[in-house]
Parts: structure tokens; C-alpha cells; sequence
């Protein structure tokens, strides 16, 4: 590989997923499965054996890129390149920032909502609160009067019942009189 560091990776991010494709071809494969899981196994022993020569493979491949790369800079005839390369990786990475920064916005006015939702909620709480402690002394006022009235009925039917005993004593000795004068 001769190319950007970037082609490097593609052939390898390719190689994996073929070998990935190759396995789940393998599982999805009733008749076959078996042969198909051990050839993929075959492969995998072979690409883990070759791991160690396929990175020494990949680490003199960006060696050669970094130097071929270093050499151009030196030499200033692809500028042109690196300077595309360069303004492409800061769209890229402007792009970037934009993103955070709308997500940010984003985060931002979700929290004010929030907050804003606690502030009403609050007022809510606070306007109950004060509801309630002007009903409690609406209630404890009713519960004072209700307690007055019934010692009041209990006086009122105390007086009551002795009206009517002095009405009917002074009725009997009327009657007493009038009926027997000698006694």
C-alpha cells in the first residue's frame, strides 16, 4: 500500500469485515455450516498467525507513507494536496465544533425549560401552602364556634328542663290547692 495512511486502514477495516461477512455466510449456512465453520476457523488460526507479520506489514507501511509524505513536504511539490488535505480536516473539524455547539444549545434550553418548570411548580407549592394554612384557620375558627354551640345548646337544655320542672311544680301546687284546700 503506497497510499495516505487513511487507504491503509480502509484494507485492513476491509480484511476484517470480510472475515466477519465469511462467518456469519458460514452460521447462516444449514447444510455446510460445519465445513464452512471449520474453514472459517482454518482462517482465523491463519490470520492470527499472521498477525504478527501483518503488523509489521502495516508498521512498514506507514513508515513508507510517513517518510513518502515527509519527502513531498520537503520537496513542496504537493502542496496543493496537503493544503486540500488540511482545509478539509478543518471542515471537518468545524463541522464538528457546530455540532457540539448546536447539542450544547440544545442542552442549554432543556435546562431552562426545566428550571422553568421548577419555578412554576414551586409557585404551585407556595400558592397550596398558603391555601391551606388560610383553610386550617378557617377550620380551627369553625371548630371553636361548632364546640360554642354545643356548651350553648347543652346550657339552653339544662334551662329548659327546669323551666319545665318549676312549671310543673308550680302547676302541681295549683292543682294541689284548688283540689285539696285542707292538705
Amino acid at each position: 500500500c503506497s497510499g495516505p495512511l487513511s487507504a491503509l486502514t480502509e484494507l485492513n477495516a476491509k480484511l476484517q469485515h470480510r472475515i466477519q461477512e465469511f462467518e456469519q455466510s458460514a452460521k447462516e449456512q444449514d447444510r455446510e455450516k460445519q465445513a464452512l465453520l471449520q474453514e472459517v476457523e482454518n482462517r482465523k488460526k491463519q490470520m492470527l498467525s499472521n498477525q504478527t507479520l501483518w503488523r509489521k506489514a502495516n508498521l512498514t507501511c506507514k513508515i513508507a507513507i510517513d517518510n513518502l509524505e515527509t519527502a513531498e513536504l520537503l520537496q513542496g511539490g504537493e502542496r496543493k494536496t496537503t493544503k486540500e488535505s488540511l482545509a478539509q480536516t478543518s471542515s471537518t473539524i468545524t463541522e464538528s465544533l457546530m455540532g457540539i455547539s448546536r447539542m450544547m444549545s440544545q442542552q442549554v434550553q432543556q435546562r431552562k425549560e426545566a428550571m422553568q418548570t421548577l419555578v412554576n411548580s414551586s409557585r404551585t407549592i407556595r400558592d397550596a401552602n398558603e391555601e391551606f394554612k388560610s383553610m386550617s384557620g378557617t377550620i380551627q375558627l369553625g371548630r371553636k364556634l361548632i364546640t360554642k354551640y354545643n356548651r350553648r345548646e347543652l346550657t339552653d337544655k339544662l334551662l329548659i328542663f327546669l323551666a319545665l320542672a318549676l312549671f310543673l311544680a308550680t302547676v302541681l301546687y295549683i292543682v294541689k290547692k284548688r283540689l285539696f284546700p285542707f292538705l
